[in-house]
């Protein structure tokens, strides 16, 4: 069946920035779905939520109504119908995670997070404790600042008690997305659109 992979661009990032790399992991007869965050970034490109350099654990009642904001956002714009394989980069992957609390839960068959967490961890627990098992891909770099590897695994971690299948892929870069693991990911994204 056809379905679309919706992969969000991270902090000061745009649409068209992860475009190329939502292209080249899209499975065939499947669609890309990227989105711009609804948050002019300063600089360039867009947020979807507001960044502070405190690199907090915890989200404060001005980021969550950002990111719940920046989810609906995400929602006006997917399309009605078929599967989803949701992901993105930073930011965007935690607001990827965010619509497995959403209407569109039970379209997810698989979840793409490279270099980010989990922004409600015990909620998103107990939404994977109501859906059937998937799959669910963490990437993260040994040597991320922005995000730590920790916050990367605890997030893997949160799939993997709510029975989901877990791809780990860990590179000993920073907060990038590691290219030399592009097959592996192409490999991951096309069985998840097989389910």
């Amino acid at each position: 069946m056809s379905g679309h992979l919706v992969m969000l661009h991270g902090y000061s990032g745009t649409a068209e920035m992860i475009r190329p790399l939502a292209n080249q992991l899209c499975p065939e007869g499947w669609q890309v779905c990227d989105i711009n965050g609804p948050f002019p970034h300063p600089q360039r490109g867009y947020a979807w939520w507001s960044w502070d350099e405190k690199k907090s654990a915890s989200f404060d009642i001005n980021k969550l109504k950002e990111l719940n904001e920046s989810v609906a956002h995400v929602l006006s714009s997917l399309p009605e119908d078929g599967p989803l394989i949701v992901g993105g980069f930073s930011q965007g992957a935690a607001v990827a995670q965010e619509l497995l609390l959403t209407e569109v839960a039970h379209r997810i068959a698989g979840v793409l997070v490279i270099g980010s967490k989990t922004a409600r961890p015990l909620l998103l627990l107990e939404k994977l404790a109501e859906l059937p098992p998937n799959r669910m891909c963490s990437m993260h770099g040994d040597s991320d600042e922005i995000i730590s590897l920790k916050h990367g695994e605890e997030c893997a971690n949160i799939y993997e008690e709510g029975g989901w299948e877990v791809t780990r892929m860990h590179h000993n870069k920073g907060h990038i997305v590691d290219m030399n693991y592009l097959e592996k990911l192409k490999k991951w994204v096309s069985n998840s659109a097989q389910r």
